[in-house]
């Protein structure tokens, strides 16, 4: 029977529960047995448990606190390249799912899914194999103007959603006002929207933010 090293990372115990007792129900029928190495609440604890385990299993929420799903998915690919990520999202956002599949996610699941899709899913993915969700599919393609940013672009729209100034921003990012005043117009240019508040309504309505960025 083929092992294999999990790490379990959801902010909610319930979740975590959940996949492990999935996890543990699959085992015969799939004749491999997961050794659940760690758990994690947040994304810092995830990215420690992957660092020190490297497990062949990842399975991620794509938003946690502290650390969002893209950049742990990130740091997993520097420290640990041959651990298979697998991500679940319980808020549907298009521009963070995106980004996922951009970065390489083994596959995408929704948490209001059955755990059986996970389960049919699991050898192919365990074997580098790649899987979307069908019902996350056209939300992702809806959100591929946001891969299109740049990582300052993306920074300069969630201080702008968060409420912060100019100065503030500037400060921040340590960087002046006036080219604070740049990424503003060329995030703008980019998502085709004329004013603040159309930017916010789009970036609110497709899911172009972390909810869990904390900007200062």
């Amino acid at each position: 029977m083929t092992r294999y090293s999990v790490v379990i990372a959801d902010d909610h115990q319930i979740v975590r529960d959940g996949l492990r007792d999935t996890l543990t129900a699959a085992e015969p029928r799939l004749s491999a047995e997961f050794d659940i190495v760690a758990v994690a609440e947040n994304g810092l604890e995830a990215l420690a448990a992957v660092k020190k385990f490297k497990p062949d299993l990842l399975l991620l929420d794509v938003s946690m606190p502290l650390a969002s799903g893209a950049e742990i998915l990130n740091d997993v690919r520097r420290w640990s390249p041959d651990s298979r990520v697998v991500v679940f999202t319980g808020v549907v956002a298009p521009g963070l799912l995106a980004t996922m599949v951009e970065s390489g996610v083994n596959g995408i699941f929704s948490k209001a899914g059955p755990p059986e899709a996970l389960v049919r899913q699991l050898p192919m993915l365990l074997e580098g194999g790649h899987h979307v969700a069908p019902e996350l599919v056209a939300v992702i393609e809806k959100g591929k103007r946001a891969v299109e940013l740049t990582d300052r672009e993306r920074q300069t729209l969630n201080l702008i959603i968060s409420g912060k100034s100019n100065k503030e921003m500037a400060r921040l990012l340590n960087i002046s006002p006036k080219t604070v005043d740049k990424h503003r117009s060329s995030l703008m240019a980019k998502l085709e929207v004329h004013s603040i508040a159309q930017l916010m309504a789009l970036a609110l309505r497709d899911g172009l933010i972390d909810p869990f960025i904390d900007n200062g």
